[in-house]
């Protein structure tokens, strides 16, 4: 059974031990993102909207520089997965569009190739 404690005698309080600290939360600041590798996930979007062969390859080589730039600032920059996104976006591009050169050429290769027998 817990009594209640007496009021205290001016000048012969007891010593309590202090409040416990509130817990507060106190934000890190976010670290910034870099401009490069903005960069090349933009030139790797407009790959597949505006410029196809142009902008696959400056989101290759921007989103590789971001990457290193990222890698030497010892976690002072973030963004290593926009330069990862932008350089998958045009190797994509690339590759599509490598694909897409081959079958033309096999496509009137072959139609070639009907027509000559044809004669």
């Amino acid at each position: 059974m817990n009594l209640p404690m007496p009021p205290p005698v001016p000048g012969n309080a007891p010593s309590l031990p202090p409040p416990p600290a509130p817990n507060v939360y106190v934000p890190t600041p976010a670290k910034p993102t870099s401009s490069t590798a903005i960069v090349a996930l933009v030139a790797g979007l407009l790959s597949w909207i505006l410029l196809p062969f142009i902008a696959s390859v400056v989101a290759i080589i921007a989103g590789h520089m971001a990457r290193s730039e990222i890698r030497r600032s010892n976690g002072a920059l973030d963004g290593d997965g926009l330069a990862l996104a932008g350089m998958v976006l045009g190797y994509v591009q690339i590759a599509l569009a490598l694909v897409a050169i081959i079958a033309v050429f096999l496509f009137f290769g072959g139609l070639a190739a009907i027509l000559a027998l044809s004669q």
